[in-house]
């Protein structure tokens, strides 16, 4: 009987390099990918902190990355923040990401929300409950906190009412 052979650290290494040519991964999403394909845990092991100490392995700069890209589909840091924790990004690290988002980029999260419900229902804010309560549902999907739901259904954002 010929043994099987077993894919190599540098056989998993090359197709860990393959992903994250394409786009930033965490850890968690390579090590699924890579079990996929059949790469025993202890190699994905080494060649994920082999690519770590190289640089080329980065949560945070996954985290930033993935922050940009949600924040020009019009989510909300709720959703944005829990998709970060559901791809393997430990919490502090994605509330300190989603927090310099805010203090650094000057993300207004209420204008973000009024800007989605905007482009949703139309310019004029709604009058009656039912269709208030509907546009809130919407935000809330987004990811939206409860503060930004309400502020974005009572009007205009706050640098438009002065």
């Amino acid at each position: 009987m010929i043994p099987e052979e077993t894919p190599s650290d540098d056989e998993a290494r090359a197709a860990a390099l393959r992903l994250l040519a394409r786009r930033e991964h965490t850890r968690r999403e390579l090590t699924d990918k890579l079990g996929k394909r059949g790469f025993e845990p202890r190699i994905i092991g080494r060649v994920l902190d082999g690519l770590e100490s190289d640089g080329l392995l980065d949560e945070r700069r996954f985290a930033e990355s993935f922050v940009r890209s949600r924040l020009d589909r019009g989510q909300g840091p709720l959703r944005i923040g829990g998709e970060l924790r559901l791809r393997g990004v430990d919490g502090a690290v994605a509330d300190e990401v989603l927090q310099q988002a805010g203090d650094e980029a000057g993300v207004d999260w209420i204008a973000r929300a009024h800007a989605a419900r905007a482009r949703r229902f139309g310019p004029d804010v709604a009058t009656d409950r039912r269709e208030a309560a509907r546009q809130a549902r919407f935000l809330e999907q987004r990811g939206f906190t409860a503060a930004q739901v309400r502020a974005a259904l009572s009007g205009a954002p706050d640098d438009e009412r002065e």
